[in-house]
């Protein structure tokens, strides 16, 4: 379904040529949940933008078989147009029958719990819930392969939960092939199928952990925790090289 074969990215910077992500291989199959995971910097969003093509390699190929569905983690609704537009924004530009596509557009919102705000605007809404749209919204146009940036990092503890069940229970349903970006070991856990572990910059990977955990999974399962731990400890030492990279960097400048 997707297949990233000797992804290199570089940047020309004041400093010479910086290598973001560096000889990158990685399959994801069909109706897999794959979650990469990697310290700050490491080339996470820029792979998950070369897959989207949104980015170009230096140098390598990704293999894509079918179209994606993209979401970042700021919802980037409409501000002038109602919940039930945004969510059809997509299918009207297809020229989809208008019956077929409010048929489409009430089965979406229903699917997240937010049919009865259909007539409502972005500014009316929770964070969560302009989440919740921006889900559906990829959602319905029927994508194969799910490219998710971060898409729940900037909201509360609570609104997060609740978003967990809501994408593991449509997961469930359709199945479809995901890559997801993020900085929190539990949330891959709790969502993934498998977790990627990137290395510091340059960003390769270091090591890959399968989660055969029953669904759906709760941040606060035991197993979920433990495996998160596992996970973490072999991140350390990233985070640690990131750490003294900084602060060399620091001192440099000072």
């Amino acid at each position: 379904m997707l297949q990233i074969n000797g992804l290199f990215k570089e940047y020309k910077t004041g400093e010479g040529v910086v290598t973001a992500i560096q000889d990158l291989n990685l399959t994801v199959q069909k109706g897999e949940f794959v979650c990469l995971v990697g310290p700050s910097g490491c080339g996470k969003s820029t792979l998950l933008n070369i897959v989207a093509d949104l980015d170009t390699p230096s140098k390598g190929e990704t293999i894509k078989e079918k179209k994606c569905g993209l979401m970042f983690q700021d919802p980037t609704l409409f501000p002038w147009l109602k919940v039930k537009d945004n969510v059809a924004f997509g299918l009207k530009m297809t020229g989809m029958d208008k019956e077929e596509i409010n048929k489409k557009v009430d089965y979406y919102l229903d699917l997240v719990r937010l049919k009865e705000f259909k007539n409502a605007y972005p500014h009316e809404l929770s964070g969560g819930m302009k989440q919740r749209i921006a889900l559906i919204r990829m959602l319905i146009m029927e994508p194969e392969i799910l490219l998710m940036d971060e898409p729940f990092g900037s909201l509360d503890a609570q609104t997060r939960e609740d978003l967990y069940a809501i994408l593991q229970n449509i997961w469930l349903k359709n199945k479809k092939t995901v890559l997801f970006v993020t900085h929190n070991v539990r949330e891959a856990v709790c969502l993934g199928d498998r977790v990627v572990v990137m290395t510091a910059r340059p960003g390769k990977i270091k090591k890959e952990f399968i989660i055969t955990l029953p669904r759906p999974r709760e941040l606060s399962d035991m197993e979920v925790i433990k495996m998160s731990n596992i996970i973490k400890e072999e991140l350390r030492n990233e985070i640690q090289q990131v750490i003294k990279e900084t602060e060399h960097y620091e001192k440099k400048i000072i």
